[in-house]
């Protein structure tokens, strides 16, 4: 072991018997460590929670809208298949489905909820959503044209107060006129299935209807809204939503999920990056505390420099001692940080409700955060950004009290020794 090391790692324990500033040295030293590991957690926590969250509420929205919409400027597209057809030539298109989409009020037992109304063909839909996994009660095959039947998010038909088999009233907003006034258009729906996405916005006001009867209860005719594409890498579908211009005859307008949920993603990505650099600071705060810790080491070894550099040890291994000592440091902090990091942000599943149960309180609402639980992603890439960045604070803040250390003069320091 080369004597630097040896000499950086006895400053850095703390003694048993040490007295008076070597005692209060070493309490800075753990203070510094305790500081970088906590500043170092906290960033590998928010930052999973982060990568959780966005791939969580991007998997929900898509499992329930859609990659690529092809719609018309009117809102009403008459040709429906054919256009699904010719999106289809394009060989990242996995599948296509039709649907209508209005909105709609619903009411029970003088109960009344605004909704989204969507009209969809169970069969297809299948190929583009994943409503057969969300399904809490009942199936999407039970919707059959012309026997009126409604699937509904859970937290709508929590509100309502409805269940399996009850029947209740859709009211479109296109009115019949009749010489005496304009009447809404009512009909009765049977509540065939309940799904729950884990997303507030959609199992709170999302209805799904069979096609053929959203078509008879707008007046549509056998036009549709439009066609919802699947495609093999969603991640691609800027790049297919501009080439399917190409594959289509039509005057249609080719919307993407970057586009339509475009504010989700750049909240999420936008309040990562103002998180982690505050986090950032916390670990450069804690990283700076070494400098105190090194100035106060110089100070009180400055009869062992003198000593060593009266033995032969040349400025440049003096400085290697201290550089050496904030080293360890602050690795000791890292190693500390990184454990206690991975160990949250992998059970956050069970340390949430665990302080839930202690403080009494909401710490995750679903009505504010739109998804269910909190999710965690811890990425590697993630980590070893922290890690390296926060060791090269820990190094910078080692370079002046080192060359502090490197600059004492032997005879001034053995004067009154």
């Amino acid at each position: 072991m080369r004597y630097e090391f040896l000499v950086g790692l006895r400053y850095t324990r703390s003694r048993r018997r040490a007295q008076g500033r070597n005692r209060f040295i070493s309490f800075i030293s753990a203070v510094s460590m305790l500081g970088t590991a906590l500043g170092v957690a906290a960033l590998i926590v928010v930052l999973s929670v982060m990568n959780g969250f966005q791939e969580e509420l991007r998997t929900r929205i898509l499992g329930v809208a859609s990659h690529v919409q092809v719609t018309t400027f009117g809102g009403e597209l008459e040709s429906w298949q054919r256009v699904a057809d010719q999106a289809g030539q394009h060989p990242e298109v996995l599948a296509a489905a039709p649907y209508v989409q209005e909105q709609g009020m619903l009411s029970f037992d003088q109960v009344v909820r605004g909704t989204l109304v969507r009209g969809v063909l169970p069969a297809e839909e299948e190929g583009v959503a994943d409503f057969a996994r969300y399904m809490k009660a009942g199936s999407l095959d039970a919707l059959q044209a012309e026997r009126f039947g409604i699937v509904l998010g859970r937290d709508l038909a929590l509100s309502l107060r409805v269940h399996l088999g009850d029947k209740v009233t859709l009211i479109a907003p296109q009115g019949l006129v009749t010489p005496a006034a304009v009447l809404p258009r009512v009909r009765q729906f049977e509540v065939v299935g309940i799904f729950e996405a884990g997303m507030y916005e959609y199992d709170s006001g999302l209805a799904l209807i069979h096609l053929r009867d959203a078509q008879v209860l707008y007046r549509l005719d056998e036009a549709v809204s439009g066609v919802r594409l699947k495609l093999g890498d969603l991640f691609s579908a800027p790049r297919v939503a501009r080439e399917l211009a190409g594959y289509i005859d039509d005057r249609v307008i080719v919307t993407d999920w970057t586009r339509s949920h475009a504010n989700f993603f750049r909240a999420v990505a936008l309040e990562k990056t103002m998180m982690t650099i505050i986090l950032f600071l916390i670990v450069a705060v804690a990283a700076f505390n070494i400098v105190s810790t090194l100035v106060m080491a110089v100070q009180e070894k400055q009869a062992d420099i003198a000593i060593l550099r009266t033995l032969g040890a040349s400025p440049g291994s003096i400085m290697s001692v201290f550089v050496l000592q904030g080293a360890i440091i602050g690795l000791v902090g890292l190693a500390g940080g990184v454990a206690a990091g991975l160990l949250l942000a992998n059970n956050l599943d069970v340390v949430i409700p665990f302080l839930e149960k202690i403080t009494g309180a909401t710490l995750w609402n679903k009505e504010i955060y739109y998804i269910s639980e909190l999710p965690s992603k811890v990425l590697a890439s993630d980590v070893s950004t922290i890690v390296s960045v926060s060791f090269v604070l820990t190094l910078v803040a080692t370079l002046y009290p080192s060359w502090r250390a490197s600059r004492v003069n032997p005879a001034e320091a053995l004067r009154y020794e």
